[in-house]
C-alpha cells in the first residue's frame, strides 16, 4: 500500500500534528506498538512505518498483541502484515479477557480487561528495551473517555495524546489522538489492511458503546459538536467549575 489518496493525506497531516505538537517521536526511540487487530493499531504501525522512510528523526519499531483468550485468529491475519512492513511481532495468548468475564466480575470487564493487557504490555516493552509504548486511540476515543469518566467516574479527566510514567521511564503515546475513526476506518479499507473482527463478548454492550451511540446522536444534531467537544478539553475554566 503506498502513501496516498485522500483519506492518507488527511490521516497523514493529523498524525504530524499530534506527534509535533506532543514531542512524540524522538531520534533513536524504539518504539513498541500495540497491536489489537482492529482498523486502528494497524493504521497506527503502517503511519508509522511509512513515516521512518522520509523523515529525518531515526527509530525503532517493534509490535506486540495481547490475545485476550477469546481466539479469532488476529495474530495469524497480522503476521504476514507485520512481516512486509519490515516489523517484527511479537504475539503473546492470555486469559485476560476470560478472567475479566468471570462471575467475579460481572459490573465492568473492560476496565479489568484492559488494565491487565497495559500492564503486560508495559512488561514486554522494557524486554523489548523500548522506552516508548505507541497505542491506536482515536480522537473519538479521546472524547469517548472523557465522557466516561464524567458519567461514570465522577471526574473531568481523559487520556492524554502524550505522557510520561513510572518516573519517565516509558512514554506512552497516541499518534492517532487527532484522527476521526471515520477516517481510519476509510484508510483501512482503502489500503486493505487485514483487520480482524472483535471476539470480544463485551464489544457492542459496553459502557463505551452506550456513551459512543449518545455523542452519535449529538453529531447527528449538530456536525459542529465533536470538534466543539475536542477543543473545550484545551478551553477549561477553573474558576468556572466547582471548588
Amino acid at each position: 500500500m503506498r502513501g496516498s489518496g485522500s483519506a492518507y493525506k488527511a490521516l497523514n497531516r493529523a498524525v504530524g500534528r499530534a506527534i509535533h505538537d506532543y514531542d512524540m517521536i524522538r531520534d533513536g526511540d524504539r518504539i513498541l506498538v500495540g497491536l489489537s487487530g482492529g482498523s486502528d493499531s494497524l493504521t497506527l504501525l503502517w503511519m508509522l512505518s511509512e513515516r521512518q522512510a522520509r523523515i529525518r528523526i531515526a527509530y525503532h519499531l517493534e509490535a506486540v498483541y495481547i490475545d485476550p483468550g477469546f481466539g479469532g485468529g488476529a495474530a495469524e491475519a497480522m503476521r504476514p502484515f507485520c512481516e512486509r512492513l519490515g516489523v517484527a511481532l511479537r504475539t503473546e495468548v492470555t486469559d485476560f479477557g476470560v478472567i475479566s468475564h468471570g462471575p467475579l466480575n460481572r459490573e465492568n470487564p473492560c476496565f479489568l480487561c484492559a488494565r491487565l493487557r497495559r500492564k503486560r504490555l508495559f512488561e514486554i516493552a522494557a524486554e523489548a528495551d523500548c522506552c516508548t509504548l505507541a497505542l491506536g486511540h482515536n480522537r473519538d476515543d479521546v472524547i469517548e473517555t472523557l465522557f466516561l469518566n464524567i458519567c461514570y467516574s465522577g471526574e473531568i479527566s481523559t487520556m492524554r495524546p502524550a505522557q510520561e510514567l513510572f518516573d519517565g521511564r516509558f512514554r506512552l503515546v497516541r499518534p492517532l489522538a487527532y484522527a476521526d475513526e471515520s477516517l481510519i476506518r476509510r484508510f483501512a479499507r482503502e489500503g486493505r489492511l487485514p483487520v480482524s473482527a472483535n471476539p470480544c463478548p463485551s464489544a457492542n454492550r459496553s459502557r463505551r458503546a452506550d456513551i459512543k451511540e449518545l455523542l452519535q446522536q449529538l453529531y447527528r444534531s449538530n456536525p459542529k459538536i465533536k470538534g466543539n467537544i475536542f477543543r473545550a478539553m484545551r478551553h477549561v475554566k477553573p474558576e468556572y467549575l466547582l471548588k
